[in-house]
């Protein structure tokens, strides 16, 4: 199975007030093993970026300037990630922005159906703790040193580290197919096709013979219970 760790950059938050993307990184996993394949773009926004977007990432408009604009590059990002299930940490934020610039150059949008939260998938996992990046960073000492900035490659290939630390996790803490996932660990249908009850017909011979085995046992339990009503 291909699947893509995704995130993004931004000049702002909100994309209905006009933000737009200024770097995609991707990252390729391929049957839950990280293959070091991967996609990376800076894009010229069209737009300055926010004081605090400026603080976040490192980047500035005048580098940023010299970029293609997203409709340029987008045939390679789409190239790359094909019809993979997406992999991203906070997905409506990525997905509504990835979604606002294909939609206004005329493409196809991005269904969340093909899309994995690990952000939900961390809350839903460890109710109540720190669910950043960062944090989940910490929890499965994943080293995240070089992460100075919020760089949308490098966040990508954390997250796909991340993301496979949760699944290892998920497997061992849910062997038997609770947890509604692809990786089947131990199906529900499986464990009914293993552990059915059987029946056999009911012998009165072999009855008999039993009640009469069981009056050679002094004080047998069965016995006692027989004779308990």
């Amino acid at each position: 199975m291909r699947e893509i760790a995704l995130d993004t950059e931004t000049t702002g938050l909100s994309y209905i007030e006009g933000d737009r993307i200024v770097e995609i990184g991707c990252v390729e996993i391929i049957d839950k093993k990280i293959t070091g394949k991967s996609y990376h773009v800076y894009l010229n926004p069209g737009r300055e970026m926010s004081s605090r977007a400026r603080e976040i990432t490192g980047l500035n408009d005048d580098f940023l300037k010299k970029q293609k604009p997203f409709e340029d590059e987008c045939n390679g990002f789409l190239d790359f990630i094909q019809d993979s299930r997406l992999v991203i940490h906070n997905a409506p934020f990525d997905v509504g922005f990835l979604n606002f610039e294909l939609s206004r150059i005329g493409l196809q949008t991005i269904s969340m159906y093909r899309v994995l939260d690990t952000l939900a998938m961390a809350k839903e996992k460890f109710p109540g703790s720190p669910s950043t990046l960062d944090a989940l960073c910490k929890r499965f000492s994943v080293e995240a040193s070089k992460r100075t900035k919020h760089g949308a490659l490098i966040d990508a290939e954390l997250l796909a580290e991340v993301y496979l630390h949760m699944s290892v996790e998920l497997k061992q803490n849910n062997i038997f197919g609770y947890i509604k996932n692809d990786d089947k660990i131990l199906s529900e249908s499986i464990r009914k096709e293993h552990y059915e009850p059987r029946h056999f017909d009911f012998d009165q011979n072999d009855y008999e013979a039993h009640l009469k085995f069981l009056e050679k046992i002094k004080d047998s339990l069965w016995t006692k219970n027989d004779n308990a009503d």
